[in-house]
């Protein structure tokens, strides 16, 4: 089966508003011009966007599917999502992840409160793909069985990654398709070194934010960490589908302050997260272009962009072979 199909509903949120700073002077340096990277192509025919798109319609129906981008970035997504079923939601700032996601959340409240979501940031390199969207069934699967829980996907470390949030597993709760699920004790958000290499030698895992969850369970953790922005984001919703509907968004953004997904609501509710470790999967966050580089050089695919002028490697295009996969 391509999809989840036991009768209840799944919706995918995809996550497309971020600036891309972190990779803005190798965008500019290789097109001229600045570019999210999530509407980048590195490698093959397919952006970032695409790929996640892509990935996500394997999960849930194409029509189920809500996609969050940067009122200011049209020019760069229209073209990737035109012709694509599923909702596009215009932000109208940047307020954050979270303000991102409980306005997905709440168009999928709109039209159906009993939703499973999967949320999916859209700047994530994940190989091989077929592996991937078994593990997020089995990730969707443990969510709809456990309703009140949030389930992660976590990632085992393999080197010391001070821009990535970090988990602490606890108690083994059970199985779900053969993987592990664990309760999860605590969150570390972008450590330092010293404790990067605490967290290793602990057996934490990278977040990859990659999350599922009953739509009314996170609506009321929104509610129970952001009472004002979920306030804002419940008179949005009575506005959806009508002529109002941009005027109350408008409004909505103006009253909502900056907030992050993980350091102030995850990291807040840890009691409530489970933890699914994704194995077999190369997953990497591309904010740097040494990790592109990497991720690609691994699976001996040459990055689209010229090595030494853009990215300032001593590489060759010719030095990118496929590595064994760590299993």
């Amino acid at each position: 089966m391509n999809r989840i199909n036991d009768g209840s509903n799944v919706w995918s949120i995809i996550l497309a508003g971020g600036e891309g700073n972190r990779l803005k002077n190798l965008v500019e340096r290789w097109l001229g011009y600045h570019k999210p990277k999530q509407y980048c192509t590195f490698v093959g025919t397919r952006s970032m966007l695409q790929h996640t798109l892509d990935r996500a319609d394997q999960i849930s129906a194409p029509a189920c599917k809500v996609t969050v981008i940067a009122r200011s970035h049209r020019w760069a997504a229209w073209p990737q999502l035109r012709g694509r079923p599923g909702s596009v939601i215009l932000q109208p700032a940047n307020r954050g992840t979270a303000a991102a996601i409980f306005l997905a959340v709440a168009h999928v409240r709109a039209c159906d409160p009993k939703a499973t979501v999967v949320i999916y940031p859209s700047d994530h390199f994940v190989y091989p793909e077929t592996r991937f969207v078994e593990m997020v069934r089995a990730t969707v699967l443990a969510s709809q069985q456990l309703k009140s829980w949030l389930f992660l996907l976590g990632v085992s470390p393999d080197g010391l990654e001070t821009e990535y949030g970090w988990i602490h597993p606890g108690q083994h709760l059970g199985w779900m398709g053969g993987n592990r699920v664990r309760a999860v004790e605590a969150f570390l958000e972008k450590p330092d070194l010293e404790k990067c290499r605490a967290a290793i030698a602990a057996g934490d895992l990278w977040s990859t934010l990659i999350l599922a969850a009953g739509a009314e369970s996170l609506w009321a953790i929104g509610r129970h960490c952001f009472p004002d922005m979920i306030r804002l984001f419940e008179r949005y919703r009575e506005a959806i589908g009508t002529s109002q509907q941009g005027t109350f968004l408008q409004a909505a953004y103006a009253g909502i302050p900056q907030r992050d997904f993980s350091s102030d609501l995850l990291a807040r509710i840890p009691k409530q997260i489970a933890v699914i470790e994704l194995r077999d999967v190369l997953w990497c966050d591309w904010g740097q272009p040494q990790r592109i580089v990497e991720s690609l050089r691994r699976i001996g695919r040459p990055p689209a962009f010229p090595l030494r002028r853009v990215a300032g490697l001593d590489l060759r295009q010719d030095e990118f072979i496929p590595q064994p996969m760590a299993g």
